[in-house]
């Protein structure tokens, strides 16, 4: 997989104990790369990345991404050859109750990992995962592309288009003509086994309907690229992938959405849900006047991704519902297999399902 590029190499993720950082770690583990972890915390309870003792198979370290000291350390001390940055805050609801702690992490914690980079002495090459809320947000029905205007009305949004600003000025200040190669990724919204995240579609739903519970939904016609967590991922690797044998593609940003240019609202996720889940049921709470803004319609063009590096999605929309269902059943009332064997089992039927559809990114 990805050309065999990450067996033996250096990893480092940041987030790593996050939903999307569990899954990245296992995969990289699968594909041979020696992975050290670095989080603040462990961001839920459950949490996939304790269910799965992912502690016991990478190098876990705590540290606060902001501590530009701590990080620039880690880094000369281990000397990567590839970096995935996805610490973040990443809940919009959160950011308007802690804007400020939104900000640090997203846009401080993003300058802080970049300017630790400018002191290693090596070749390296460092994906830095955004947001496809770093857009500013017209809820236009095309698709956003690269090259359109960032920045957004809420903390989290706003947080990541500060971000994007740091990867830019960092890029063109101290990374033209050094042995540090970094990318951009833009990812939708990302479901799957192993969210326990507040305040999300997926989990909010798992967690209720697993004590026979109605869930509430808060806008249940917003619409938004839904997409497999191994989705994004497969993107972010290739992206890696593609920076470490070319200068070409240094410094530019892509999005990476799903297969269906269909628009899905969440309440067509839920009843796609219950489809595997059955007698479980959910009430539309959009009547209420309380809630924080959140956009309606959001979607990506991802077409530079087809362009530049050849990745397309892999999955359907039912079959990215039917995998997560699939693996929060097995959690919940199978238990057929381990929460780790389910995991990799999943990352296997994906890349099969990649290798049998001739993706470039499968070879």
């Amino acid at each position: 997989m990805f050309a065999n590029i990450f067996k033996n190499k250096t990893v480092l993720i940041t987030g790593h104990t996050g939903f999307k950082g569990t899954w990245l770690s296992f995969w990289l583990k699968k594909l041979g790369a020696n992975v050290i972890g670095v989080s603040k915390d462990i961001p839920s309870s459950p949490s996939h990345f304790k269910e799965s003792n992912l502690d016991e198979y990478l190098s876990d370290h705590r540290m606060n991404i902001c501590n530009n000291e701590d990080v620039r350390n880690l880094l000369l001390k281990n000397k990567p050859d590839f970096i995935f940055h996805l610490a973040a805050q990443a809940l919009v609801q959160e950011s308007y109750q802690n804007p400020m702690e939104t900000i640090k992490t997203n846009a401080l914690g993003t300058a802080s990992l970049l300017d630790a980079l400018r002191y290693v002495k090596k070749p390296t090459v460092a994906v830095m995962i955004t947001s496809d809320k770093a857009y500013d947000n017209v809820e236009w029905v095309w698709g956003y592309r690269e090259t359109d205007k960032l920045g957004g009305a809420d903390p989290y949004s706003a947080s990541k288009g500060m971000a994007e600003f740091a990867i830019r000025t960092y890029v063109e200040s101290f990374f033209l003509n050094q042995d540090i190669k970094i990318g951009i990724a833009r990812a939708g919204n990302v479901i799957g086994g192993g969210d326990w995240a507040k305040n999300r579609i997926v989990p909010d739903c798992i967690k209720s309907w697993a004590v026979n519970e109605i869930v509430e939904i808060r806008s249940p016609d917003a619409t938004r690229p839904w997409q497999h967590v191994l989705e994004p991922l497969s993107g972010y690797l290739w992206l890696a992938a593609n920076l470490y044998k070319t200068d070409k593609l240094h410094g530019e940003a892509y999005n990476f959405g799903p297969i269906s240019t269909q628009d899905y609202s969440v309440s067509d996720l839920i009843n796609e849900m219950k489809k595997s889940w059955e007698n479980v049921q959910w009430s539309d709470q959009s009547t209420i006047n309380d809630l924080p803004k959140e956009a309606g319609l959001l979607k990506l063009n991802c077409d530079k991704a087809l362009s530049d590096l050849n990745w397309k999605p892999t999955l359907s929309f039912e079959e990215t519902v039917n995998l997560t269902v699939e693996w929060y059943k097995n959690f919940y009332t199978n238990k057929k297999i381990s929460v780790s064997e389910m995991t990799n089992a999943q990352i296997s039927t994906y890349e099969n399902l990649a290798i049998e559809r001739g993706l470039s990114w499968s070879n």
